[in-house]
């Protein structure tokens, strides 16, 4: 009996919007993203998790904004005049979920081939490794490649964040 080849791993090079929080280059894949928009205060919302600062009106839909530093454990957002809110979208259709995060600075979009993504590291990182994608290398430093969908799930329940979208 014959076997099958082995089903080769996708080697297609992912696009990731970067960005700066803390002074560290992060990125999250654009299949996520909806839009960027300029930082403004949000509606504050009683009995949230602390990493969600409240709301915004975008085009007539309630979108929840989340301090993304304070989600990874680090000291909350300083706002500055590059703060940015990045609009994601996670899930499909009916379970699709619309959330702001606050990031320092946007950087660029970048092409990171597949073999330029290590593992999460097992130890020594400063977000936890849950969160962690992949660390993605480009030109000579590395770029921590965030799980949207984990970020945005542990611990701060879909639940909270639909109930206020």
């Amino acid at each position: 009996m014959r076997r099958a080849p082995p089903v080769e791993a996708k080697t297609e090079p992912s696009l990731v919007l970067t960005f700066l929080l803390g002074g560290e280059l992060f990125g999250i894949t654009i299949r996520t993203i909806k839009e960027i928009i300029e930082y403004r205060q949000p509606t504050e919302v009683p009995a949230m998790p602390a990493a969600v600062l409240g709301v915004i009106n975008l085009r007539g839909a309630v979108v929840p904004v989340m301090d993304l530093q304070a989600r990874l454990g680090r000291p909350a957002a300083v706002i500055g005049r590059r703060t940015c809110i990045v609009i994601v979208e996670i899930g499909d259709g009916d379970e699709s979920l619309t959330v702001g995060i606050v990031v320092d600075a946007v950087s660029e979009v970048l092409e990171i081939p597949s073999e330029d993504v290590e593992p999460p590291p097992s130890f020594g990182a400063r977000v936890a490794a849950e969160f962690i994608a992949g660390m993605g290398k480009v030109r000579g430093r590395f770029v921590i490649l965030l799980d949207v969908a984990r970020v945005l799930a542990i611990g701060v329940s879909a639940e909270a964040l639909a109930a206020v979208s």
